[in-house]
């Protein structure tokens, strides 16, 4: 079963270590210039999934949470652009970001916290459900 077919029916993992492998092989099939909204709450591992992502685009920088700076430019295979939108209130600090300067093809955007965004979000955004279970796994899904 493919990577996408895995992700469409839900997957678990149960380390941190998982998710990462999860995200590495999904970014080996993703196409030029995606979107990646990646919904869910605080601690359920957005960004330990964004690390896997950059393993698989060859970037070896260490990859941590951009909530301070708003995002990251990690550059491998593919651009990879880490937006953390939680501060984000205004559709004019989205504006002042200035990040379609950055969108350079290819490039993989992943955003924490899209809803924050979702006016500016591209209309074919994957949108990535990631949650944590009762039992302490974690789970990823594709809508």
């Amino acid at each position: 079963m493919s990577i996408l077919e895995r992700l469409r029916q839900g997957v678990s993992t149960l380390s941190a270590e998982e998710t990462r492998a999860v995200a590495a092989e999904l970014a080996t099939v993703l196409p030029p210039d995606t979107t990646l909204a990646l919904h869910g709450d605080l601690g359920v591992g957005k960004t330990t999934f964004v690390q896997g992502l950059a393993r698989g685009f060859g970037i070896t920088a260490p990859v941590t949470s951009p909530t301070y700076t708003i995002y990251n430019l990690l550059r491998g295979k593919t651009l990879l652009v880490h937006l953390d939108a939680y501060r984000i209130d205004t559709p004019a600090q989205v504006e002042s970001l200035m990040l379609d300067d950055f969108l350079k093809s290819p490039f993989c955007l992943a955003v924490e916290w899209p809803e924050k965004v979702a006016y500016w979000l591209s209309s074919d955004a994957w949108h990535l459900d990631l949650g944590i279970t009762v039992d302490e796994r974690h789970t990823i899904r594709l809508q």
